[in-house]
């Protein structure tokens, strides 16, 4: 695959979020960071459905960045198809589309999604363009529904208690600790808001998702010297598609702030590193999903 900046499109997508990350230095948040109800994943306008992995990372960085309060995407000619029309000047954001060919002799380019693939069949990403809702006219959303409070609270600690992760409360931390299989969590009285509690477990669960015995997911082998960043990204951005899956918005970890330079700084020298991520975040979500009743 040619490095052109045409077609690359791991340096295209990393470099959009590095700098969303940097736009704002100390006071960065990505939007499952926000105060407000109206957190979802970006959803694409034709079909309804959310985009996935690293395309849900992109758009999320480019409706920062850009200002958008929308969360639904769309081609151009998706909009055009509905009676819309993307206003002239406005600028694309950069959506990826994987192919699978088959390849001989290690051709092809694919990311951490397909290891355990054939080596035959690879994934090429091809990057395409999409519009957000705030850059069209024409176009009248359907009223978003609006859930209780306390109905979003009763479906958070459901999903939660079908993971079938142990986890004992009053730790004076948050962690996961590996050898006992177990979720340890500060007593609920003594978070900021419910919306911290959730998150902060959602996130752990995250990591519990990665042990042997289910997900096996392990970085140290072909990110060394990087692992427990990229352990953290995954388990952030885990925690982050899952909220907006349940409709719940989160205060920053006190850790936050370190986290995301880090990975930064990763992002920098790694351009794969956002898309590895994304696709293990992603692989524990859907294993969060598949175990609700």
């Amino acid at each position: 695959m040619s490095s052109s900046p045409r077609i690359d499109v791991y340096a295209r997508v990393t470099d959009a979020i590095v700098a969303a990350i940097e736009a704002g230095p100390g006071t960065w948040r990505m939007p499952w960071h926000h105060t407000g109800a109206d957190v979802t994943r970006p959803t694409n306008v034709a079909s309804g459905k959310p985009y996935r992995g690293i395309n849900t990372v992109s758009l999320w960085a480019a409706a920062y960045v850009c200002g958008y309060a929308s969360g639904v995407w769309g081609t151009y000619r998706q909009w055009q198809a509905l009676g819309a029309q993307v206003r002239k000047g406005e600028k694309a954001s950069l959506g990826v589309l994987w192919k699978e060919v088959r390849a001989k002799g290690g051709e092809g380019r694919d990311d951490d999604a397909s290891d355990d693939a054939d080596d035959r069949r690879r994934l090429f990403a091809r990057a395409f363009s999409l519009f957000n809702a705030d850059q069209v006219d024409g176009y009248a959303p359907e009223a978003a529904p609006v859930l209780p409070e306390s109905e979003r609270l009763a479906a958070a600690d459901a999903f939660i208690a079908a993971l079938g992760i142990d986890k004992l409360y009053g730790s004076a931390s948050a962690y996961y600790h590996i050898a006992e299989d177990r979720i340890h969590m500060p007593d609920f009285s003594t978070f900021h808001d419910v919306h911290g509690f959730y998150a902060t477990h959602i996130h752990e669960a995250a990591h519990a998702s990665g042990a042997a015995h289910r997900l096996d997911r392990d970085f140290t082998k072909r990110w060394t010297g990087h692992a427990l960043a990229m352990e953290e990204a995954t388990a952030e951005l885990t925690a982050s598609f899952l909220l907006a899956d349940l409709g719940i918005a989160h205060e920053p970890r006190e850790d936050h702030a370190a986290y995301i330079a880090s990975w930064s700084e990763l992002l920098k020298n790694q351009p794969r590193a956002i898309f590895a991520a994304a696709s293990k975040a992603q692989a524990a979500a859907d294993w969060m999903h598949a175990r609700q009743p």
